[in-house]
């Protein structure tokens, strides 16, 4: 099941980046008490009572100016190069979010920005099965004191419904939060039995950075125009689902907008794209690696392989613009070289060379994604894993630290869709991480897993 998405929008310097901190569990987001601090979006797992679910930080939302009286009054000037995309942002977290977090400041007041916002965040609701949808939680951050706290009823003057004073910074009141978003997100708690239909096609997310060409991809893969396709960086912004048979195998391709390396992601609508794409990285079992040849590997090619690895998905780099490179019999091995050296954390995923504008080796995109498909779903028998085990420790001895050595006790395979292995151990802090890699490449050795990663989880046998 799709995680739902919470999304915490308001105008500058409210807070919104230490509440993301917190409900992420760690310090992800720039927390600066100077407005417009974060300017672009960050996303963390978070869950609460047992629910899971995303959790988006944005750019503070600011009007350029609210009518008072006869008269305009400007709002922020410490982010006056942000003002456009307070539009943008509340409509499309509207679109794309199941739940938002509106944070006001107590500290302030209530603010016509506030209302600006609140006013958006209202208009762009629609009411479903007697339900206004997305849920907005009106939430008073900085109470930090009993006499803060007695200030935020004024902001019952919003018209937002309920309000929960709160502190991010300290954690006061998140709680009762939390209790009212996963009511108001309307999920099945945990252990409830929900009848779903079972989607058995192979999910291939079709991932990378802007103007790749993953939308020309795309129609070659399914032959037809099924995407606008446009030479302007970003023309993609949602997640489109095409699902058809190839060989029997029903296959459904996720094309997405282009990603973009943080801090160079524009404002307004472009910003919610990254987050469609990285939910179509969480529902897809392939990702389709897009590189731009003609740029060669970049940076940004780097950190979206960082995003599928942190997903666990297989993977297949896909080289496109093959034909616009002047090449020789050695381009092609040099091209692998870049690559490998640079996705070195992800060594074992298979390089395709293509060219989706004349079709050159298109064909074998979608046998090679079915192929890395399958050996994700492998399963290993527990007696041919420890004879791997043992074999293993026979070539290489195990580390020692301190005068101890790592006993390797036994294995066994948990589960598929990753393969994931658990290795029972004397002691996992002995284990160092260049012996647990050694590990994972005889695992690849034997028995292949191309282009899927491997989870080795150590456990301390009692």
């Amino acid at each position: 099941m799709e995680k739902p998405v919470v999304a915490l929008v308001g105008r500058p310097n409210v807070g919104k980046s230490t509440l993301f901190n917190r409900l992420a569990g760690e310090r992800l987001a720039v927390v600066d008490s100077i407005p417009g601090t974060t300017r672009d979006r960050l996303h963390a797992d978070s869950d609460w009572a047992g629910i899971d679910f995303i959790v988006v930080d944005t750019g503070g939302i600011d009007p350029i100016d609210v009518k008072i009286g006869e008269g305009r009054v400007p709002l922020s000037v410490g982010s006056a190069d942000f003002i456009k995309e307070i539009r943008f942002q509340a409509k499309a977290a509207i679109k794309d979010a199941d739940a938002i977090i509106l944070v006001v400041d107590v500290e302030s007041g209530v603010t016509p920005a506030d209302h600006e916002v609140s006013e958006i965040l209202r208009k762009n609701q629609k009411e479903i099965d007697g339900e206004w949808k997305p849920p907005v939680l009106l939430v008073i951050n900085k109470c930090d004191s009993k006499a803060r706290r007695d200030l935020a009823p004024e902001f019952f003057e919003l018209g937002m419904g309920e309000i929960y004073p709160i502190s991010a910074l300290h954690g006061t009141g998140t709680g009762d939060m939390l209790d009212a978003l996963i009511q108001s997100l309307k999920v099945d708690q945990p252990g409830s039995f929900v009848e779903e239909e079972i989607d058995e096609s192979v999910k291939i997310a079709i991932v990378g950075k802007p103007n790749a060409g993953k939308s020309s991809l795309l129609n070659r893969l399914v032959g037809s125009e099924r995407a606008i396709v446009s030479n302007i960086p970003g023309t993609t912004r949602d997640a489109i689902d095409q699902s058809f048979e190839y060989k029997d195998t029903p296959i459904t391709l996720i094309d997405t907008a282009g990603i973009r390396r943080r801090g160079r992601v524009e404002p307004g609508v472009e910003k919610y794209s990254v987050i469609r794409a990285m939910r179509a990285i969480e529902r897809a079992d392939v990702a389709l690696l897009v590189i731009d040849a003609t740029t060669s590997i970049t940076n940004q090619d780097a950190h979206i392989a960082g995003f599928i690895l942190d997903a666990w998905k297989s993977t297949v780099v896909v080289v496109n613009k093959w034909d616009a490179i002047e090449k020789d019999s050695y381009t092609m091995d040099g091209y692998k070289k870049k690559i490998m050296n640079d996705l070195n954390f992800m060594d074992y995923v298979p390089i395709l060379f293509v060219s989706a504008k004349t079709g050159q080796r298109t064909k074998d995109i979608l046998p090679m994604a079915i192929k890395v498909q399958k050996e994700r779903m492998v399963r290993l028998s527990t007696s041919a894993i420890n004879k791997l085990l043992r074999k293993s420790q026979e070539l290489h001895p195990t580390p020692s630290q301190a005068g101890r050595h790592l006993k390797i006790l036994y294995g066994t395979q948990v589960r598929s869709d990753p393969p994931t292995f658990l290795i029972f151990v004397n002691e996992p802090k002995l284990m160092h991480f260049s012996y647990k890699r050694y590990l994972e490449n005889r695992f690849r050795e034997e028995y292949g897993f191309e282009g899927t990663p491997i989870r080795l989880v150590l456990k301390k046998r009692e």
